[in-house]
């Protein structure tokens, strides 16, 4: 059976961390990278329930949306969130990758999943970073259209529906859905491109104030569509990624990762 260290490697190859912004923390960022894996669980975040779930399944390794350490560590205690979900990790010997940036970036990653449930044809990346490992341009959000053109209202619906959306904020500038940018998670910034792309619409998962101000006066229709909607999409994706390289792991995704986000 592979070692964690090779899956990590694997990841390496398929979602570069060059792709990755600046800021950001991904890879094999906690555990043991020598130790032989049975079992993967695939999760947006890895929390305590996560571990858990992870830790009564059997599993040796957690691949995540979210990294487990973004910015810097100066402790690892038992006292805070963060030190309690790393110290619960290492305590269940569990390890965890972290894909995060580069995997919103990567052709076939957050974006373009979230283009497909959507049901919406991707036709460029909006801010390009460089290539990915095909060749393919890689970069923030995805510039989209619709098969047909509908009225705001029918979006919405279909958008609820297909992101399993609870509630749906939303500016109708009253143009119609046609041409529109997707970012899954916090893409309010892409609001300027969206209107330089010439595209009607703006979805997102969260929407900063000031975005909803500007994203009015360039007449962009704006939905904030939440940010764990927007972005769960890659869930079935990375389980595929993970069969891929490894059909003889069991991988499965998470079935408690979402009961923390439906309780906010």
């Amino acid at each position: 059976m592979p070692k964690v260290c090779e899956i990590a490697q694997y990841f390496e190859q398929r979602v570069p961390a060059r792709l990755k912004l600046d800021f950001d923390n991904v890879g094999l960022l906690a555990g043991y990278s020598e130790k032989e894996v049975h079992r993967v669980l695939v999760a947006l975040d890895v929390t305590l329930e996560v571990i858990q779930e992870a830790k009564d399944w059997g599993a040796e390794l957690i691949v995540s949306h979210h990294p487990i350490i973004l910015d810097g560590v100066k402790e690892i205690v038992d006292s805070t969130p963060r030190g309690r979900r790393l110290t619960a990790l290492l305590e269940s010997g569990l390890s965890a990758i972290c894909l995060h940036t580069n995997l919103d970036s990567v052709d076939g990653g957050v974006n373009d999943a979230l283009a497909e449930a959507l049901g919406v044809n991707v036709l460029e990346v909006v801010e390009p970073i460089g290539e990915g490992p095909d060749g393919k341009p890689a970069g923030l959000g995805r510039v989209c259209e619709l098969p047909d053109e509908t009225s705001m209202e029918m979006f919405l619906k279909t958008v609820q529906d297909r992101l399993h959306v609870s509630g749906l904020r939303f500016y109708d500038a009253g143009r119609p859905v046609g041409k529109i940018t997707v970012c899954g998670g916090s893409g309010g910034d892409l609001i300027y491109d969206a209107a330089a792309c010439g595209c009607d619409t703006c979805l997102t998962g969260e929407i900063r104030y000031h975005h909803w101000l500007d994203g009015k006066e360039l007449g962009l229709n704006l939905i904030e569509a939440d940010h764990f909607c927007t972005e769960n999409v890659v869930t079935p994706v990375l389980r595929e990624m993970m069969l891929e390289g490894f059909p003889g792991l069991d991988v499965k995704i998470s079935e408690v990762h979402n009961q923390t986000a439906k309780g906010l």
